[in-house]
């Protein structure tokens, strides 16, 4: 069998110093950038920008190729840009039954191989990815509503760090164990006992990537990796409204599966139409066995209660809170959170929404700071950031969808707004839509219904509480109860500080302190930063941990006699 089974080694020799530096970064948590966020031709060459641009449009208007691609016929095209204009990018239909099939059929020889050849694989496949972070910029650009600059580093070398963290820490939880192993087991008469064992990390089957609207690939990547890496083949379903950055995603590591000697069908791509709703339909199939989902709390519960036969890793909804008790930079803090509101117009799972403040003000360097003072400053910290239109667009990119629209009107009928939400003109795009951040004014003990749900989108509230202390309650109740995936804490008080980080600890949920700077609550970096928790409601897993990557696999043991010294054929 082993002469069947194609090496691709060549890639990880390329790419074996790549992967080490990636594991000691993971191990470290310190700094480590292997793909150059700044979309800069210095950084990429002169030619990259025009290169990719070119690129995304030729993909417009026409079918996309996958050749060899099992299905027949054609989707039709879904996705209009959220800057005016359709895209008008048909994909290969497949149905379940040949998708699963032609999944299979293709996993044996993936499955044999060895991690290292996976990891080689994969991590050529990222690079490929670099090299064509234009045109998926381009793509995340026009499906997503980011702006063009964020499209280009979150949709590109941003998600292609997370990519080869998965990567990193399947292919270092396979090599844990020695491949090989010789156990002697001393006898009281007699000789010895003694086996030649053998330990192999098995990949669990056919692995199913539902991907986003707002982040296909930052986070669609680590689940497609590690479930790669980790020996599953993997069918990819996008969201019907962004498709196009993981289609050509498929095409890429379907070009390297295959030079690699490997089928490419280890990687199918599952486009389907708005109304067509296949995911659930994959998702119960006894053949899948592990669910990667980002999306609606709705669906991603429905997922954890019915597709019992698989491993389901979720990315849902939560109350990203943030505790305001004190601070001795007033200033730096309304201007953080004023970027972290409006960066792509609330439309991040990370984005905060529950800002809670004691009714009797917070002590900062200004003076006392009172809710309603504190909302009308957030305000105008938001007016001073986005009274450009030209770094408003930059900032805000363009709302994604009618849900994010909806809500915003929504919340602006609720009566108490403190801040209201603004159109913008985007300086290139006259059909966009730009909206600025709305911020309302909630009451701790009233309005607990309104603040309990999540309200995607440029919508926060400026909630009052008793205390600092019933802040900290509120904190642990609401993430506990519905979940977040981000807290944050402001506070000159280390007594506040501890408190704030033990309340975090019991609710599940990653802490930022006294964030002023140039790091924001809504971003996090591949192998220093985790995203996401499996200890509050909003997630089951971890970008990216050990445990994301040990529920793809397992170790299956082979064991014989030893040979005898001096046989052969053992």
């Amino acid at each position: 069998m082993s002469e069947q089974v194609p090496t691709g080694g060549e890639f990880f020799a390329r790419h074996s110093a790549l992967l080490n530096e990636a594991a000691a970064a993971a191990e470290s948590r310190e700094f480590f950038n292997p793909y150059k966020e700044s979309p800069s031709p210095r950084v990429y060459g002169e030619e990259a920008p025009k290169a990719g641009e070119a690129a995304f449009k030729a993909l417009l208007d026409r079918e996309f190729a996958l050749p060899g691609h099992p299905g027949t016929g054609t989707v039709a095209p879904t996705e209009t840009s959220p800057y005016g204009f359709p895209l008008g990018v048909g994909y290969p239909r497949v149905t379940p039954d040949e998708a699963i099939a032609a999944t299979r059929a293709a996993a044996g020889p993936w499955r044999d191989t060895t991690p290292d050849v996976r990891a080689g694989v994969a991590a050529e496949i990222l690079g490929r990815l670099n090299a064509a972070s234009f045109e998926i910029a381009h793509a995340v650009h026009h499906t997503t509503g980011q702006a063009f600059v964020m499209a280009f580093q979150a949709g590109g070398p941003n998600a292609q760090e997370r990519g080869l963290e998965a990567v990193t820490y399947a292919w270092v939880e396979q090599r844990r164990l020695p491949r090989t192993a010789r156990w002697t087991k001393p006898q009281r008469k007699g000789e010895p006992l003694v086996l030649d064992k053998k330990f192999t990390p098995v990949g669990h089957g056919v692995a199913l990537l539902v991907a986003c609207n707002t982040f296909p690939t930052w986070n669609g990547y680590p689940g497609l990796f590690a479930s790669l890496v980790a020996g599953n083949p993997v069918v990819v379903k996008p969201h019907p409204g962004a498709v196009l950055p993981l289609a050509v995603t498929v095409r890429v590591a379907r070009e390297v599966l295959a030079e690699a000697g490997f089928d490419p069908n280890v990687v199918v791509l599952a486009a389907e139409g708005h109304d067509d709703r296949t995911a659930a339909e994959y998702a119960v199939r006894p053949e899948v066995r592990i669910v990667d989902f980002t999306g609606s709390t709705a669906f991603g519960n429905w997922l954890e209660g019915n597709a019992r036969q698989a491993r389901v890793f979720t990315e849902k909804a939560g109350l990203n809170t943030v505790v305001v008790d004190s601070t001795d930079d007033y200033r730096g803090m309304l201007g953080n959170l004023a970027f972290s509101l409006s960066l792509y117009s609330g439309q991040m799972c990370t984005t905060p929404q529950n800002l809670l403040v004691p009714r009797n003000g917070i002590a900062t360097d200004q003076g006392t700071k009172k809710p309603d003072e504190f909302a009308a400053d957030l305000g105008a910290a938001l007016d001073k950031l986005l009274g450009d239109p030209a770094r408003a667009a930059g900032t805000l990119g363009a709302v994604a969808n009618e849900g994010v629209k909806a809500r915003l009107e929504e919340a602006a009928a609720l009566g108490r707004v403190a801040h209201a939400s603004q159109p913008v003109e985007h300086p290139e795009y006259a059909d966009a839509l730009l909206r600025t951040p709305l911020v309302a004014r909630l009451d701790a003990a009233e309005d607990r219904e309104v603040f309990t749900r999540e309200w995607f989108g440029p919508v926060s509230f400026v909630i009052d509480t008793e205390s600092t202390d019933e802040s900290l309650r509120l904190l642990r109740e609401t993430v506990g109860e519905h979940g977040a995936l981000t807290a944050s804490v402001y506070s000159t008080d280390e007594g506040v500080l501890g408190a704030a980080e033990s309340s975090a600890h019991e609710a599940g949920v990653h802490l930022s302190e006294n964030l002023t700077g140039g790091v924001f609550v809504n971003q996090t970096t591949a192998f220093t930063d985790f995203h996401g928790s499996a200890a509050n409601p909003a997630a089951s897993a971890t970008l990216s941990d050990a445990a994301f990557v040990t529920g793809r696999f397992s170790f299956l043991e082979s064991r014989r006699h030893a040979a005898a010294e001096g046989a052969t054929g053992a």
